[in-house]
């Protein structure tokens, strides 16, 4: 790991390096991924776009859209990890097909991976309500380390490493018009990196996802959506995430996630048939966090929609 090569060679940094910002940079790193590990993918307002974890949700509607989502942990903290997602889908012109881009940016400290996915996705009709969507995708992961910045000087650290990766995936989703229940591995390796070790451990392993969601209508101008998402990686604790949105007039929306890791988020939702804006704020709820550094998260998600007024199938998120 490259906190352990910077071990290795504590004499020589600590001499020409802060004492303090080797031992912040130890924290951060140690503590995120060790007090708050998860798979690599992992952002709070999975249920308005789930298509980045399973592509082949975008079937659940016939419209257009691009999206960006940006997830930030321990604002004002230099370092801090940072998850950056793009996403676009647009239907064909073959019946019940799309096509889309997943791309996205994770950082944390000194450590970054990049990844940039095409996908494909068509859908069967099952039965007068029910379609089934399957999806395939490539692409590639980058993987890089920053060593030298910690100190320029020192020639055991100048060695900057690297790796590019090819990747698949394959997804599949059960709809209809007020639920969903989907099953992703969007990452498949075809061999494991053996240098870099930290955002690796996370980023280059197969990562499974169980994902479902359900609209239910309490009367004209309120809809409860329920979701639930569950996520595996090898080496990594089980992720279960259970959120429940309340809609008002298919406009607004207000609720909260709740992760077995003891995170608990406040949501917000405005939508309109040009696009979706959402807000969250994750903070930790369990007592250790209490009297601790702040481990809150903040993200924002901005979705432009093409065509929704022409949809067939209702979306169970709000998108």
């Amino acid at each position: 790991m490259w906190y352990s090569n910077i071990k290795q060679q504590q004499y020589p940094i600590i001499k020409m390096y802060s004492k303090k910002v080797v031992s912040f940079l130890f924290f951060l790193t140690f503590t995120f991924f060790n007090a708050h590990a998860q798979t690599a993918l992992s952002y709070t307002q999975y249920m308005d776009n789930p298509t980045p974890i399973n592509p082949a949700y975008s079937l659940t509607n016939n419209y257009g859209s691009v999206s960006f989502t940006a997830h930030k942990q321990w604002i004002g903290i230099p370092g801090s990890p940072a998850l950056f997602l793009f996403n676009t889908d647009f239907p064909l012109s073959i019946d019940h097909t799309k096509a889309g881009i997943v791309a996205s940016d994770n950082s944390v400290a000194i450590e970054h991976v990049a990844k940039l996915n095409g996908f494909f996705a068509k859908a069967i009709q099952l039965s007068e309500t029910q379609k089934l969507g399957i999806s395939i995708s490539g692409g590639f992961r980058y993987y890089s380390t920053a060593y030298a910045p910690l100190d320029p000087k020192d020639p055991a650290i100048q060695n900057d490493q690297t790796e590019l990766k090819p990747n698949i995936g394959i997804s599949a989703i059960l709809f209809s018009d007020n639920y969903y229940i989907g099953l992703s591995m969007p990452e498949f390796n075809f061999r494991n990196l053996n240098s870099a070790e930290l955002l690796d451990n996370n980023s280059f392993r197969n990562h499974y996802f169980l994902s479902g969601g359900l609209n239910s209508v309490v009367d004209d101008d309120f809809t409860l959506k329920p979701a639930a998402l569950v996520s595996y990686t090898k080496g990594i604790p089980l992720t279960v995430d259970i959120s429940t949105k309340l809609s008002i007039k298919d406009t607004f929306g207000i609720g909260v996630n709740y992760r077995n890791s003891n995170d608990v988020s406040a949501l917000f939702s405005l939508d309109t048939d040009l696009f979706h804006l959402g807000y969250s704020y994750e903070f930790g709820a369990s007592s250790s966090n209490l009297g601790t550094l702040s481990n809150a998260s903040h993200e924002l998600t901005l979705t432009f929609l093409f065509g929704k007024g022409n949809r067939v199938s209702v979306n169970p998120g709000n998108r």
